[in-house]
């Protein structure tokens, strides 16, 4: 087992240590004027008719969190776009996640796997699911966190989480931070989770097959990794100055 894949009333983690690169663009160098951000969104709840499901995708089993998360993410994409709800298995996360670590249950450096899905994709029902582009956003800065999540349908998030989560989680207590050591960072593990929405008290993810919100102090206090994800469809978003974008993207590729 690796370091970050504990096994807590089958939950598993598997988020590795953050990897700086110092040339991870930041969001908001592609972001042409923000328009009006409204106080609260979901992505679900702004698209009821979709009926999303909320699997495990295995995350009790293997600490393949990463692309447990990446499902979710992918799921809302794909309905942006096709306007239907993929098929996504436990057979094609955990076929994914054996892939990227080259056949060990160890867990995944979430930059080192967004690189994978961008220039890669991955595969998911006969066909080949990639993004155009990935940004990374300063979790404290609270207009720029939600500013991701209704532009670019949720953010992809990394955690050093409390092990005070478990007990919250399971008396359907919103995560928040707690003193002692139940409230150190890192005292769980590492995880991954796919962030779809936000209000007043403060963001909800979608992780361990369910949604859980936290409060924005939370937020600030244990997420060492936010990333605004530019799926193929995002490219066309009139907020994204795609030349920007894509002088950016020509620099690092080369």
């Amino acid at each position: 087992m690796g370091e970050n894949s504990n096994i807590y009333f089958n939950r598993r983690l598997g988020k590795r240590p953050a990897k700086k690169d110092k040339r991870t663009l930041k969001l908001k160098k592609i972001l042409r004027d923000i328009p009006d951000i409204p106080e609260k969104y979901d992505f679900d709840i702004a698209h009821p008719e979709a009926s999303i499901p909320l699997p495990m995708f295995a995350n009790d089993i293997w600490g393949n969190c990463v692309i447990a998360g990446r499902s979710h993410q992918t799921l809302r994409f794909e309905f942006t776009e096709q306007n239907r709800v993929i098929s996504i298995t436990d057979d094609d996360v955990i076929k994914q996640y054996f892939k990227e670590t080259g056949g060990a249950d160890e867990g995944l450096v979430m930059i080192d796997s967004l690189n994978s899905w961008r220039q890669e994709g991955w595969s998911v029902n006969g066909g080949n699911y990639n993004i155009y582009a990935y940004g990374k956003v300063n979790p404290k800065n609270r207009y720029l966190v939600k500013a991701t999540i209704y532009l670019l349908s949720g953010a992809s998030t990394g955690f050093m989480l409390p092990i005070s989560v478990e007990r919250q989680m399971d008396s359907g207590q919103v995560w928040d931070v707690v003193k002692g050591f139940e409230g150190e960072a890192g005292s769980f593990g590492g995880h991954c989770v796919f962030i779809c929405g936000y209000d007043e008290e403060g963001p909800t993810c979608i992780t361990w097959g369910q949604k859980q919100k936290m409060t924005w102090k939370f937020l600030s206090t244990y997420c060492d990794e936010f990333f605004g994800i530019v799926d193929n469809r995002n490219k066309e978003n009139s907020n994204i100055d795609i030349y920007k974008l894509n002088s950016y993207l020509i620099k690092v590729t080369c």
